[in-house]
């Protein structure tokens, strides 16, 4: 077999595979999929808060300090 031939053999085989894979996914409902959503956006605002109260207080003490 030509290398030609073989490589499009494996390419076929490996988007075979993709398509075999996508169709074991279990994709979310939308209700569930907002959920998780609004959950990473009120996560990433509460860290972002806790990180700029910690950046605050830290460069009060500098001040403090100098």
């Amino acid at each position: 077999m030509s290398d030609t031939a073989a490589s499009k053999n494996n390419k076929k085989g490996f988007f075979e595979n993709v398509k075999r894979e996508f169709k074991k996914i279990i994709w979310p409902d939308k209700q569930s999929a907002f959920r998780q959503a609004v959950l990473i956006i009120i996560t990433t605002i509460i860290l972002g808060v806790l990180i700029k109260l910690l950046d605050t207080g830290i460069q009060a003490l500098i001040g403090l300090i100098a």
